[in-house]
């Protein structure tokens, strides 16, 4: 099969696809909605349903809001770590062993998004007091290389719509009772 242009990599594949999830949405008005979101979900659902694994080796609901959250403190590290520093290193995380590590689907899905909104509430008013100059400073992560606190916070909107995706997606393929 020909190959129509370079393929590629996997770090520059996730940025294009968290990238298009956002398109043109301001990154800052979808973090501001996250939340909400998330509550909603579990308002209209059972702890149970959010417990269950409707696929073989994914992450259940739970789960996936117990990543939110750890994503959310290691977002706000990250931006503090680069607004604070010269190009600073910024280690990646083994998301899984950080799922099951803290028994995220053990936890009460309610009680984490309330440690995500909280999380939330004090980033974005970080994100917010950013200015233009700012989003240009830059870390240099260890498997995407360097990365700007703009494309970073373009990242992690996209990651949010990402994963609200997927929990929608996995809650339908969960049986409600």
């Amino acid at each position: 099969m020909a190959q129509t242009g370079p393929s590629l990599s996997a770090s520059e594949a996730y940025r294009q696809k968290m990238f298009a999830l956002l398109g043109d949405r301001d990154p800052l008005t979808v973090l501001s909605e996250t939340a909400s979101q998330l509550s909603d979900v579990v308002a209209r659902h059972s702890p149970a349903v959010l417990r269950r694994r409707p696929f073989e080796d994914k992450w259940t609901p739970n789960e996936i809001i117990g990543h939110l959250t750890d994503s959310e403190w290691v977002y706000g590290y990250r931006l503090r770590l680069i607004l604070s520093e010269e190009s600073p290193t910024i280690l990646g995380t083994q998301q899984d062993s950080w799922v099951a590590r803290q028994r995220h689907n053990q936890r009460e899905p309610s009680e984490m998004v309330d440690l995500f909104r909280s999380l939330r509430q004090f980033n974005l008013a970080a994100w917010k007091r950013t200015s233009p100059s700012d989003l240009e400073r830059a870390g240099l992560h260890n498997e995407r290389g360097p990365e700007s606190l703009g494309v970073m916070l373009r990242l992690l909107a996209g990651h949010d719509l990402s994963h609200l995706d997927q929990i929608g997606r996995y809650v339908r393929a969960t049986p409600q009772g």
